[in-house]
């Protein structure tokens, strides 16, 4: 089978290379980029095709009232201010819906009955790449992101999932970058320092 070719430079360098983490985040994002963006990020490989991750697209002026109270000082204006922040969340009963996920075995039997510890392992790791994923789809979309970590899990949990099995896990903001708010590029570890091939 022919090895597919790589892909533009160009889209490369949107993708990773110049892509970079906005602070000032403005313009529009309608719900049909919303669901764009999903219909790509859900096609990531997860464990055992568990998708563990469920998004809060938070936009109305109501939602960012309840958010503000649980970010960080660092990160309030900035959020509040774009028009999109998502929640990524991650559903500790996410093995629920592993029989249509992942149909030809008994997959649910694998995670249900587990100890919490397990179920938010998987969960939370495979949010994070869920999140990953979001990330990469938004900027093939032509949309900048800012994510972050800055904010009380706790508080973003009791205001958006109360009474549900999901917790919260990253935030991340969308919209149109203000390149002139950027800082330079932070430096990254090289090949020998961060890898290895055996």
């Amino acid at each position: 089978m022919p090895m597919p070719e790589a892909l533009p430079d160009a889209t490369l360098a949107r993708l990773f290379r110049e892509a970079r983490t906005h602070n000032a985040i403005g313009g529009e994002v309608d719900d049909a980029t919303l669901r764009a963006l999903y219909d790509l990020l859900k096609f990531g490989p997860t464990e055992a095709n568990a998708c563990p991750a469920r998004f809060v697209f938070v936009r109305s002026p109501e939602a960012k009232a309840r958010l503000a109270p649980a970010l960080s000082d660092g990160n309030r204006d900035k959020t509040l201010a774009a028009p999109v922040t998502v929640i990524v969340g991650h559903d500790l009963a996410f093995y629920d819906k592993l029989p249509v996920l992942f149909p030809h075995t008994d997959a649910r039997s694998w995670f249900a009955g587990s100890d919490q510890a397990r179920l938010e392992r998987v969960g939370l790791r495979g949010s994070s790449m869920q999140g990953a994923y979001l990330i990469l789809a938004a900027r093939a979309l032509g949309l900048d992101c800012g994510p972050m970590s800055g904010f009380d899990n706790a508080m973003v949990d009791a205001a958006f999932f109360a009474g549900t099995s999901i917790r919260s896990n990253i935030l991340v903001n969308l919209g149109h970058g203000d390149p002139a708010q950027l800082f330079p590029r932070s430096p990254r570890l090289s090949f020998d320092e961060a890898a290895r091939i055996e």
